[in-house]
């Protein structure tokens, strides 16, 4: 019989916990395990201290500007770069502009979240960064 392989995990920053519950939902269905932060500074805690192949993250639940909080996350983990998906309803904002075109983060607005989600996180052996948009 093969060996089962292990489940990857997503950890899922965001301080509204309906969403939280959403995502962590939609993950468990897609055969991921999630574990949740409800902001940047218990994120970085938990990344420092476990591994994850994923991070979900929601801008405004960082209360740190978007570049900082992404270079924090891909310097803690460097296995993190190309795999932290944003989740932002800031597209607008020009640091947030300048984040998507530094980081070349590609938009994906929230209201496909579920498909878009789906779809990305079933390509997770080759994750790539995606942005949903609350509006």
């Amino acid at each position: 019989m093969a060996p089962i392989p292990p489940r990857r995990k997503v950890l899922i920053i965001e301080d509204e916990p309906s969403i939280r519950n959403v995502l962590y939902v939609l993950l468990a269905g897609l055969g991921y395990d999630g574990d949740a932060a409800p902001d940047a500074h218990h994120a970085l805690s938990m990344i420092r201290q476990d591994q994850f192949d994923a991070v979900l993250l929601d801008l405004r639940s960082s209360k740190l500007p978007p570049d900082q909080m992404v270079r924090a996350i891909t310097e803690l983990r460097p296995s993190l770069v190309g795999r932290v998906l944003v989740i932002t309803g800031e597209v607008s904002n020009p640091s947030t502009l300048e984040m998507l075109e530094h980081y070349a983060l590609p938009h994906v607005p929230r209201s496909r979240i579920t498909s878009d989600l789906s779809r990305s996180i079933a390509q997770m052996d080759g994750l790539t960064s995606f942005i949903f948009s609350p509006r």
